[in-house]
């Protein structure tokens, strides 16, 4: 009987030794409950069963980050089918890995399915957060894998593409949610059709793509520099075609990095920031304006530089007249000329492209770019070509059949593109060329004296006419923007004459007016009074701030009118108004619950990112409030009024003025004070606003009979008494489930509006906050957060314009 208990002991003993020696691996004779995990060799990764934040009820069988990143998850196994309690086991079977529950152990909620059956079974989990399936007597051949199966998130030396030999398909679906892992209707997958490219879809529709691989990059991502984090290939075979990253530093201290497809669809690649221990963002990719795939329809170029954005290239018009003048772009361009093959067509040169879908392409490896040119002439239905590797002076072939959708231009990062032209529009190209020459060389001499004559006659001008030389400066000005210029009478028509019927609005800088083109088109004109405080200077401003920006989330330009000593500007129409109207009226906020009001959040932090980093100029707008927000006829936020908006190159710092301009109770400290303004400036003001639409009440207007503190002020002492509840709008109260969400948005709020501008997240910070669901910062005492009326300004602060009446004075809590 002992030697039993002895036998029975030391086989206990020798099942957890050997269990612990091999703690990354399940074997056929062990399960794993929830509860337990399985780590991988150096404690990198961890796997078994978790619950998302948001959703403790359903439980997954994933992959998370064990040393750092708080259980960031990489991959689910059954994303689509959770298990309702914590019952669930894992198993090893000759076939694979299995998920299944300890009442139904028949019926698996998921399983691996490998490709053979294997006597020793074995499951692993490696340090590079592959969990494989494998023979335990073959190490190195992977029977099955989940880098064959990824979900939202791409590890380093993970493919991404596909293989035709083993029918793998390796596509990214993101999460449907933050708190849901089941597929969205995203994805982001190889496309097989001729020469390989990343196309990101949104159910059927195609919404961005890379372009094709050049041998060192996509076609249609901008040049990364000083990347020393990761390296990139694109490997294109008979078999297979596959994206891959690898780290440059593989070294335990090296830096730990990620690629995840958010609930809606974009990519973003992030750092391990050790001194911080948090996740940084490090690349993004926000499709927006040219991005967005096709928006100039066939054989339209979308150039980011422009407005509009779209333009035919040379030897096409657009294919409806009336559909483009009017911002319709779809219908794209039609050829001035038709082709006739071989009635000396020929090819015109294109730089800076983004190369147009491939889709409708063939190519070849191991040709020149002379053999290209001369394929693609003997075969009538070729209408471009390119290489297909740029580097070394070029290599390859890549063909185009039909149209060429999708492209974007002009830029350093492009490539060389050669469409097919009719004879007659090759000839009538080169005769432009050489009469632009034969006009280089016979203007130079003109233009320098002419140039010289008219400084002389505008110095004269000035000495003798200031007020005609400030005429001189608007129409100058007018012409040097690439904006439509509208003349009066066709204004004051379009206006009924400025008519108080067309009226959409009144304030210090003028009126507003609805006004009609003779096509029917809806606009609305901005009448700059004559006394107004948006003098020239911040006319012009907006003029060229608005003029080259495009965005969902920012009020398009028209055109503009400086006739007759007027100032007129017009936008889009936008049918509801502004943000003002609805917030601050009893009954009018009764329509934004709180999904509008969150998309509303959400849609002004990405305008503010546009405008901070990636439009071509950073634009500080320092006017940011509630009636400077505009809504159209889906209550999308739209920013407007960059009257005093100012732009920065990238490599310029932060900058002060003597003159502050702006609206009190949305100004930061350093604003205010001290004339300092930069990106963080406006994260203030969008602090102040987002508050503002989760409270339904006025910044400065707020009144309390317990405190004398602003709206700011009073959110702060709610926070830190633990009593949010208090300031959120009875709507949003009505309208939501979970208050989780609402006192997680108001934290952000409460972070934008910190006294110390170092300490305020910047706008991308601040989106990937608004739109994950990651442990906040503990904001600190905000500025600005009381308010006495009615007294006189005090202090050294420089001089400041308000749009408001009433005297006040703001201290910040130091």
């Amino acid at each position: 009987m002992k030697g039993t208990v002895i036998v029975l002991s030391c086989s206990c003993l020798l099942s957890i030794l050997m269990f612990y020696s091999a703690a990354d691996t399940i074997t056929a004779n062990q399960t794993i409950s929830d509860g337990q995990t399985v780590v991988s060799a150096r404690g990198e990764f961890e796997m078994g069963f978790f619950s998302p934040k948001g959703n403790p009820q359903n439980r997954y069988f994933g992959i998370w980050y064990k040393k750092i990143g708080q259980g960031t998850v990489v991959w689910v196994a059954n994303r689509d089918m959770p298990i309702a309690n914590m019952s669930g086991i894992i198993r090893v079977s000759n076939r694979g890995i299995v998920v299944s529950t300890n009442q139904s152990t028949n019926i698996p909620f998921w399983s691996s399915n490998s490709s053979r059956s294997v006597k020793n079974p074995v499951a692993q989990l490696l340090d590079s957060g592959n969990l494989v399936f494998r023979d335990e007597n073959e190490e190195q051949i992977f029977l099955w894998q989940s880098f064959d199966h990824p979900g939202d998130t791409s590890l380093p030396r993970m493919k991404f593409g596909y293989d035709l030999v083993t029918g793998i398909d390796r596509e990214f679906i993101p999460w449907k949610s933050e708190d849901d892992p089941a597929t969205s209707n995203y994805i982001d997958r190889v496309d097989k059709n001729g020469y390989p490219q990343l196309i990101l879809w949104k159910d059927s529709d195609p919404l961005y793509r890379t372009g094709p691989w050049m041998g060192s990059r996509f076609s249609g991502l901008p040049v990364r520099k000083n990347n020393e984090i990761y390296t990139s290939k694109f490997v294109i075979t008979e078999t297979e075609a596959y994206f891959v990253s690898h780290l440059v530093n593989t070294s335990e201290s090296s830096p730990i990095t990620r690629l995840t497809l958010s609930p809606g669809g974009i990519p973003t690649r992030y750092v391990w920031n050790r001194e911080k221990s948090e996740w940084t963002q490090y690349l993004t990719l926000l499709v927006i304006d040219c991005d967005r795939y096709g928006i100039c329809g066939p054989n339209g170029v979308c150039n980011v530089n422009k407005s509009p954005r779209c333009e035919c290239m040379e030897g096409f018009d657009p294919k409806s007249p009336e559909d483009w003048a009017q911002g319709d772009w779809t219908d794209g361009c039609s050829r001035k000329v038709q082709l006739e093959c071989g009635k000396g067509d020929g090819f015109l040169k294109y730089t800076g492209i983004k190369l147009p879908d491939t889709r409708w392409s063939w190519y070849n490896m191991s040709m020149d770019l002379v053999e290209c040119e001369e394929k693609c002439l003997k075969d009538c239905n070729c209408t471009a070509y390119s290489n297909t590797d740029i580097r070394d002076g070029g290599s390859g072939c890549l063909l185009w059949f039909g149209s060429l959708n999708d492209m974007r231009g002009y830029s350093d990062d492009g490539q060389d593109l050669y469409v097919r032209m009719a004879a007659s529009e090759l000839n009538l190209s080169r005769k432009l060329l050489v009469k632009k020459h034969l006009q280089i060389i016979i203007l130079v001499p003109v233009l320098v004296i002419g140039t010289i004559m008219i400084s002389l006659f505008l110095l004269y001008a000035f000495k003798k006419k200031r007020f005609h030389r400030a005429g001189k400066k608007k129409t100058l000005a007018g012409q040097d923007l690439d904006l439509p210029l509208f003349s009066f009478m066709q204004i004051a028509k379009a206006t009924d004459n400025f008519s108080d019927n067309r009226q959409l609005g009144k304030g210090g800088f003028g009126t507003v007016y609805k006004g009609i083109l003779e096509e029917g088109k809806e606009i609305a004109v901005k009448r700059l009074s004559k006394d107004s405080r948006q003098g020239l200077d911040e006319f012009m401003n907006e003029v060229s701030c608005i003029a080259k920006l495009q965005h969902r989330n920012l009020v398009m330009l028209l055109g503009c009118c400086i006739e007759e000593g007027e100032r007129i500007l017009l936008y889009e129409c936008l049918p509801n108004k502004s943000l003002d109207h609805y917030i601050f009226d009893i009954n009018m906020s009764q329509s934004l619950d709180w999904p509008k009001r969150y998309s509303i959040i959400v849609g002004i932090a990405r305008g503010l990112l546009y405008l901070h980093q990636d439009s071509r100029l950073k634009i500080i707008h320092r006017d940011l409030k509630a009636s400077n927000i505009l809504l159209d006829h889906e209550m999308n936020p739209k920013i407007s009024d960059f009257g005093l908006a100012r732009t920065f190159g990238e490599s310029e710092t932060p900058a002060s003025t003597t003159r502050v301009v702006g609206t009190h109770g949305y100004m930061s400290p350093e604003y205010a004070f001290d004339g300092l303004f930069s990106v963080k400036s406006d994260v203030y003001s969008f602090g102040v606003s987002l508050l503002e639409v989760i409270t339904g009440k006025r910044n400065r207007a707020f009144v309390h009979p317990d405190h004398s503190h602003n709206l700011i002020g009073h959110v702060w002492k709610r926070y830190t008494e633990g009593n949010l509840l208090e300031v959120i709008d009875s709507v949003i109260l009505e309208s939501i489930s979970n208050q989780h969400e609402v006192f997680r948005v108001i934290q952000i709020g409460l972070l934008c509006v910190q006294e110390y501008p170092e300490d305020r997240p910047n706008m991308s910070s601040t989106i990937m906050m608004l739109t994950r669901d990651d442990t906040l910062p503990v904001p600190k005492q905000p500025g600005f957060f009381s308010e006495r009326r009615n007294c006189p300004e005090t202090g050294s602060s420089p001089k400041a314009s308000t749009t408001n009446t009433i005297s006040v004075t703001y201290f910040a809590a130091r």
